[in-house]
């Protein structure tokens, strides 16, 4: 589990499609350096959020400067780190541990689907950015001033398009020299993990509302039956 506060960002130094070797599984791998800071009280299965990705340490060296991490299908599929080249930047965030205060929000580093800039413009001394969703069913669990996940970073919503699968934050300027977002423009794509807390009680009413329809004298069909025959006398009548 992670925060969504950034703890430093970081460099790919290299990016290997098919890594054959013992810490590269036979697939995608990625190292990352300039990111000794977060490395002092690291361990092999170590998991490190990177661009709001959970990923497991597969490798690092003994002066820690740099570690290595593989990247299932699945994760490039729902993420942008196929993307990722030698010299790219990214969000690095360690997993919480019981001392951590949880200044952002529960972000669990399960990337949902990716998001286009189509908008950017300064405000002040913040920016606003405005993304479209490539994927349009998770702007349902988006919502005005609630929890978004951009790039592993927490962040508030400011504006919610429902109809364009469309959604704005506010990048205050403190955040800009922190994350990877303030130096991406229209055209860049984003990861975006959506609050989990709309996919439980989506779930929970999904389950609920199934429960009491197969069930013959639940409060729900009593209430359609007594519905249903009260339109009917009155059409009756």
């Amino acid at each position: 589990m992670f925060t969504g506060l950034i703890e430093t960002i970081g460099t790919v130094s290299e990016y290997i499609k098919h890594d054959t070797s013992s810490s590269g599984g036979s697939g995608v791998s990625i190292t990352i350096t300039d990111c000794s800071e977060i490395l002092e009280d690291v361990h092999l299965g170590d998991s490190i959020s990177t661009n709001g990705v959970c990923l497991t340490v597969t490798d690092f060296d003994a002066a820690k400067t740099f570690f290595k991490v593989g990247v299932a299908p699945e994760t490039l599929r729902k993420s942008n780190l196929g993307s990722l080249e030698q010299g790219s930047k990214v969000n690095l965030e360690r997993a919480v541990t019981s001392d951590v205060r949880l200044g952002g929000h529960v972000v669990q580093g399960h990337v949902d689907t990716i998001a286009n800039i189509v908008y950017r413009k300064p405000d002040g001394n913040a920016i606003t950015f405005t993304f479209e969703l490539r994927d349009k069913e998770f702007i349902n669990y988006i919502v005005h001033k609630g929890f978004i996940a951009i790039d592993g970073t927490s962040l508030t919503v400011t504006n919610v398009d429902d109809t364009k699968a469309q959604f704005s934050i506010m990048l205050i300027s403190y955040s800009q020299e922190k994350v990877i977002l303030s130096k991406k423009d229209v055209g860049d794509t984003v990861n975006i993990e959506v609050d989990l807390t709309g996919k439980l009680i989506e779930k929970q009413v999904e389950l609920n509302l199934k429960s009491q329809i197969e069930k013959g004298d639940s409060a729900l069909n009593n209430l359609i039956a007594a519905l249903v025959e009260k339109k009917v006398k009155e059409l009756i009548k």
